[in-house]
Parts: C-alpha cells; sequence; structure tokens
C-alpha cells in the first residue's frame, strides 16, 4: 500500500542545532547528528504519529510482531547480488532495465531510493555490511586481508554469528564474504554450506580482447543453457532449503554472482535488448574537467576498460546489453527464489532483505568498474519486506549497507552489539517519511570519502580536493559546485558530516590501494609512486 508522501528534506546543521540537536563527534569518530536529550525522543515520536498523514501510521500496513509471540523471531533470507547498480526496475537506473521479481518484492517491503554502499569494491564493503565497521575505521579497503586477518575485527561478531549465536541455523551458498572466508568449519559462521560462487559455463576463448587482458574482464553471448550458470545452481540450492523442514529460525544468505563480469548470458536473455532499440549510458564529453586529478587516482590503472576502448573497439553497446541481460537472468533467479518461499510454510514468518554491496559504471564518467565515489558506483538496491515492515514504501532518506546488520536484529526482537557503526531502519520501515539526521558515506582507501544527503553529494579526496552535485537538478554529475560562491554554505554544512579519522590501511592490505602523504604530495597506487605529470593511462 502506498501513501500520498509529504515534503521532507535533510536537515541541515543550523536546522539540527536550532532543534536541540547536537552536532558534536560521536564515539565512533562521526560527525553525525544525534539527539542531545533522550527526553525528546517520546515527543519526536509522537509528533511523527499525529502529524504525518494518517496512513503512515495505519495499522493494518504493517504486520505485527511482539516480543511475546510466535512471530518473535521471524527467519531471514538474506539476497546479495553482486556488482549490481542501479539498473533496476524500480529504481529507475536504467530505462530499459527488466527486473519483474525484485520491482514485486519491493512492492511487498520498503525500497529505499537512496541507499548508498560503505565502500565501492567487494571485500571492504561486505566486510563492513557484515560487521558493521566502516571502512575508515577497520582499515579494510583492498581486496585483502580478510577480515579474521585484521586485529580490530579478529574477535567482532559478524551478522551471521549473531544470528547463529541467538539460536538461529545459518545457511549460506555464493558469495556472501568476499574470497573462501566463511565456507569452512573453523570459521564458525555458517551451519551449512552451499555451492561457492561460479559464472558456470564458460566460452573457450574470450569474447573480448580488452587492454588488460584480465580473463574475468569479459562479456557477451555463446551457446550455454541457463542451468549450466553458477547463479541459477545457487537459486535451485536456495529453493531446495526452503522446501525443508527447519526446526529452528533459520538466517539463510544468498549470492549472486552476476552481473560481476564476466557478464556472460545466454542468447535468449541477449535477445531481449536488442542492439538497434538499446540506450546506451549519458555522457558528458570532457565530463571529467572539471572534477580534480586526485579523482583518477581512486582508479588509476584497473583490469576494467576505459570508455575509449568501447568506443574504439564498437563494445560499448555490447557490454550494455550484456550488463543488462545479467541482471534480468538474476532477477529471475531472484524469482524463483522467492516463489519457493511463498510456497513454503514459512511466508508469513520471514523477512527478506536483498542488497548490492557496490554499483558499477558503463561508460559514465569515462570509465567502467567500480572504485568511484559518484552515484553510479555507490547507489545500491536495498530493500526489506516481511512481518514488521510497511507493504509498498519507497523511502527517499538516505540508508547504507551499515545499517542492514542493526536493522535486522531489532525486526528480529534481538539487541544489536554494541559496537554497531550504523543505526536501524525500523523506524523508516514502518513509515517512510521519517526523516534521518545520518548521511550515507562512501570510503575508498583511506582518507576518500562521499556524502550523500538526501540533496546533495559531497565528495573529499585525500589531497583536500573536493565536488559538490545537486543531485534533484543533476542526477549525472556533470556539475561540479565546489567551487561555486553560491554553495559555499551546503559546503561546510557537508564538510562537518566527514568521518573525523580514517584509519591506515590494515597491514596485508593490497589490490586496489591508494596511498597518499599529505606532507609530501606522494602519491602511491598498488605499490607504484604516481608521478605529479603522468598521464591517466588508457586516455
Amino acid at each position: 500500500m502506498s501513501h500520498s508522501p509529504f515534503p521532507t528534506t535533510f536537515l541541515s546543521l543550523h536546522n539540527l542545532q536550532s532543534s536541540g540537536i547536537s552536532t558534536r563527534p560521536r564515539s565512533d569518530g562521526l560527525r553525525h547528528p544525534r539527539p542531545v536529550h533522550a527526553l525528546y525522543v517520546p515527543f519526536f515520536v509522537l509528533f511523527l504519529c499525529l502529524g504525518a498523514h494518517p496512513s503512515c501510521c495505519a495499522s493494518d500496513d504493517v504486520t505485527k510482531i511482539t516480543e511475546n509471540s510466535p512471530e518473535a523471531r521471524p527467519n531471514v533470507l538474506m539476497i546479495a547480488i553482486d556488482d549490481q547498480n542501479d539498473w533496476i526496475g524500480c529504481l529507475n537506473g536504467h530505462p530499459q532495465a527488466s527486473t519483474p521479481n525484485i520491482d514485486h518484492l519491493a512492492q511487498r517491503g520498503v525500497l529505499f531510493l537512496n541507499a548508498h554502499c560503505q565502500s565501492p569494491l567487494c571485500n571492504p564493503s561486505r566486510t563492513s555490511l557484515l560487521t558493521g565497521r566502516r571502512p575508515s575505521s577497520s582499515g579494510v579497503y583492498g581486496l585483502a586481508p580478510s577480515l579474521r586477518q585484521v586485529e580490530v575485527l579478529k574477535n567482532t561478531t559478524t551478522l551471521p554469528q549473531f544470528f547463529r549465536q541467538n539460536g538461529y541455523e545459518t545457511l549460506m551458498a555464493g558469495k556472501i564474504y568476499h574470497g573462501a572466508y566463511g565456507r569452512k568449519k573453523e570459521d564458525a559462521e555458517f551451519d551449512v554450506v552451499g555451492p561457492g560462487s561460479d559464472v558456470g559455463a564458460r566460452p573457450p576463448q574470450p569474447l573480448v580482447v580488452t587492454p588488460s587482458g584480465h580473463p574475468l574482464v569479459d562479456w557477451g553471448t555463446f551457446a550455454h543453457r541457463d542451468e549450466d550458470k553458477g547463479d541459477y545452481k545457487l537459486a535451485s540450492w536456495a529453493v531446495e532449503q526452503l522446501q525443508k523442514k527447519h526446526d529452528k529460525p533459520f538466517f539463510l544468505c544468498t549470492g549472486f554472482f552476476l552481473p560481476h563480469v564476466p557478464c556472460y548470458v545466454t542468447q535468449s536473455w541477449y535477445d531481449r535488448f536488442p542492439e538497434d532499440s538499446l540506450i546506451l549510458p549519458a555522457v558528458l564529453e570532457n565530463d571529467r574537467s572539471d572534477v580534480p586529478r586526485f579523482s583518477w587516482y581512486l582508479h588509476w590503472k584497473l583490469p576494467e576498460p576505459r570508455l575509449r576502448f568501447l568506443k574504439e573497439s564498437g563494445q560499448w553497446k555490447n557490454l550494455v546489453r550484456s550488463y543488462l541481460a545479467s541482471t534480468s537472468f538474476v532477477d529471475d533467479q531472484v524469482g524463483r527464489i522467492l516463489k519457493a518461499l511463498e510456497a513454503s510454510p514459512y511466508a508469513d514468518n520471514t523477512i527478506v532483505v536483498l542488497w548490492s554491496d557496490h554499483g558499477w559504471h558503463l561508460g559514465e564518467k569515462d570509465i567502467t568498474g567500480k572504485n568511484t565515489l559518484w552515484e553510479r558506483s555507490t547507489r545500491v538496491p536495498l530493500i526489506f519486506a516481511g512481518p514488521g515492515v510497511l507493504a509498498g514504501g519507497r523511502c527517499k532518506e538516505p540508508a547504507e549497507l551499515l545499517d542492514v546488520y542493526p536493522t535486522l536484529a531489532e525486526l528480529c526482537n534481538l539487541p544489536a552489539p554494541a559496537s554497531q557503526e550504523g543505526h536501524s531502519l525500523v523506524p523508516q520501515l514502518r513509515n517512510t517519511e521519517t526523516p534521518r539526521p545520518w548521511p550515507a558515506i562512501t570510503t575508498h582507501n583511506h582518507d576518500n570519502h562521499g556524502v550523500r544527503t538526501r540533496d546533495w553529494r559531497y565528495i573529499r579526496y585525500a589531497d583536500g580536493s573536493e565536488e559538490l552535485y545537486h543531485m534533484t537538478i543533476d542526477p549525472n554529475e556533470w556539475t561540479n559546485l565546489a567551487s561555486n560562491p553560491d554553495h559555499q554554505a551546503v559546503l561546510m554544512e557537508h564538510r562537518a558530516l566527514l568521518p573525523a579519522s580514517s584509519v591506515p590501511p590494515a597491514p596485508g592490505s593490497k589490490d586496489r590501494i591508494l596511498l597518499y602523504d599529505v606532507q609530501t604530495g606522494r602519491v602511491n597506487w598498488e605499490g607504484a609512486d604516481v608521478p605529479a605529470d603522468a598521464p591517466v593511462p588508457e586516455l
């Protein structure tokens, strides 16, 4: 059930202070606003219930659970998708995106329209979500180290362990953590471990020869069946688990591989996006002429090619078709799981959460891949549905993947660990118009942060250079307003929302690691110094 929205805006620092909300640094190092007096909270909640649209508080929209009811410990079905940007039908990231099953899930629950990852890279993003700690707090910025190799995370209770310790059966298949962690019995994460993450069928030879020659950076179609793909097998495994009898509440996780490269799809999915009617992403010539050079250092040299290669090789449309088709194929596998849930005895007592670890560029900002602090790299699908969740909700407030852990804990009537740096989204799951005083913060390597509020994106790099975009007017982030004197007040407000500190990379960090020495200006990308006058690779 949808509601007529009423205007809300992200609270400015001035408004927060005048409303009795402090902007003092929190204990976790963030300058996020928080209430000064807990006494104000009941009056604030009462105001929302009395002053909001009447239907926002309608009791029949939300499946209620009480602490002593049989539904007090619902099951959890968590679906993760790798490298999935906002090219999802209900997110309107691409006009031709076709994801009917994810769209249906969004209608059953609450869709966060302004949700963002903590890092635009697999390992730090997933480590953050599953531990509840920011990359800037843990020092996990690259594809290594694994979380248990990091001193501050060594004894952290992860999300699966949290449910396991609270009497849940924990099950997983595919990619939940980055790498092999979590699959071994001694990891003490999951009771049941299914198939691993795998692309499945591969062509005899690469379909595309890219500048890097990396074996994963490939896309297109060749003769094979859907049933030969790793993600099809993952969905089949999840369906089997939902058809079994479970004596305890379960925490069931399935992590899909696609649309991560290689984006291999069968012909039938590929043909759904004909080349002659395909819409390419909007790009602006010389788009990066008003952004700092430092932005290039975050993806100085990567396996994924630049837009220039796609244009010169005639591969741009092929990549876009393959990505859209991969997304639709994964949506179909999500649908298989959701249909199995609906047909199971667990249908009315299972919370479903769906998320992606980060986005992916397909030519925007002259690149492909992730590793940026712009919208295409940070905005992700995030949906909650099930008991305790409003149906048909669409929330525009900023949300973070960091919020998944405390949200699931509250929905399941469990106390979240005190170490959590995220904030429960349950208030928004009850009433999507409930404002949040926190922004969404994405970090890529130390001291590089993107801050997303309701209407703005602010980026600050380690060398102090900045970007500012009015996202409601400029959703493509084509006009950097950081040097515009008319927006200095907005700039100051967003600077105050940055993390107070950003720890150095954890020992053993490697792959996609950027180092910057603020004293000397020395830039080092993956172990090699980058001269100040070095040309940007592949441009």
